[in-house]
């Protein structure tokens, strides 16, 4: 039985609130039941569990997601992917970008058609179950953490009243150019809390300057304390960056202009096992969280 207690009227940034999203993004890990049940626990008395089937050529079988509502608060969470699959979306061909059409800028190909196959039906369900103007809120971890950026700004940039209250998003890859990056802070400014985790090498990826996390994030150090900006010198070390560029720029060199450089195998840095991975793992941040909470 859960002992999560969610508040059902909060608002902005809090770190008990950035607990409960980061327990939401790890439930989408599990199955539709489990989903049904534990949100049920948690106060949301209305479901909506989201599974389609995805195109190749990237590894996903689904997109999935679930919408949780209550009277005062509304949930869209999506669900991330193993590491051994996420490699084959960070390097070579699943790396490439392509215009955006909701805004200026690239996006991810993987990521954007990845979000295109479950939107029809989750952007209807938003405006079934948000019937109340509950506060709304995007989270996930790992790919569903790029895929709720993307989802939050795809709601805005197609209808500009339509601005989420918040975008929690823990261990998510890059998901676009610089240029929209900037739109994306322009449009969604002070409601992004992207969380990293130390080591994890998935933030890492896909490397600058081709690619552009979204500005706002919150640094988890080794000893687990939070940051609101990054402390110098912390995180991967420097061999370990430039190792996660190289395997993806080895593939995209010619975009970029450049030579590339001899690259590091990125089945190497998404290895399990590996600190970048073990820092990845969700349980991670929830235990960092819950441990800043109490």
């Amino acid at each position: 039985m859960s002992t999560l207690t969610f508040d059902h009227t909060a608002t902005g940034y809090g770190l008990p609130h950035a607990r409960c999203l980061a327990e939401a993004s790890d439930l989408a890990y599990k199955d539709a039941d489990t989903v049904r049940e534990r949100t049920r626990e948690w106060g949301f008395d209305r479901v909506e569990v989201f599974s389609v089937p995805f195109q190749p050529p990237f590894p996903l079988p689904d997109t999935q997601a679930y919408i949780a509502a209550s009277d005062d608060m509304v949930i869209v969470a999506f669900r991330g992917t193993e590491p051994k699959q996420l490699r084959d979306w960070l390097s070579d061909g699943g790396a490439m970008l392509i215009p955006y059409t909701g805004a200026t800028g690239l996006v991810h190909l993987g990521f954007h058609q990845a979000l295109q196959e479950v939107w029809p039906k989750l952007r209807d369900s938003i405006d079934t179950l948000r019937d109340r103007d509950q506060s709304l809120w995007f989270t996930g971890h790992s790919l569903g953490g790029a895929l709720a950026m993307l989802a939050a700004a795809r709601l805005h940039f197609e209808k500009p009243s339509l601005l989420a209250d918040g975008v929690y998003t823990f261990g998510q890859p890059r998901t676009c150019d610089p240029t929209l990056a900037s739109a994306y802070d322009k449009a969604l400014k002070d409601r992004v809390f992207r969380f990293v985790n130390s080591h994890d090498i998935v933030p890492q990826l896909p490397p600058e300057p081709l690619y552009a996390h979204v500005a706002a994030e919150r640094y988890i150090d080794a000893d687990g304390h939070i940051h609101d900006t990054r402390p110098a010198g912390s995180g991967l070390l420097g061999t370990a960056t430039s190792g996660a560029a190289n395997a993806v720029t080895g593939g995209l060199g010619g975009l970029a202009g450049g030579t590339a450089k001899a690259p590091t195998p990125l089945a190497d840095l998404l290895a399990p096992g590996t600190q970048g991975i073990r820092d990845h793992g969700i349980g991670r941040y929830i235990a960092a969280l819950q441990a800043n909470c109490s």
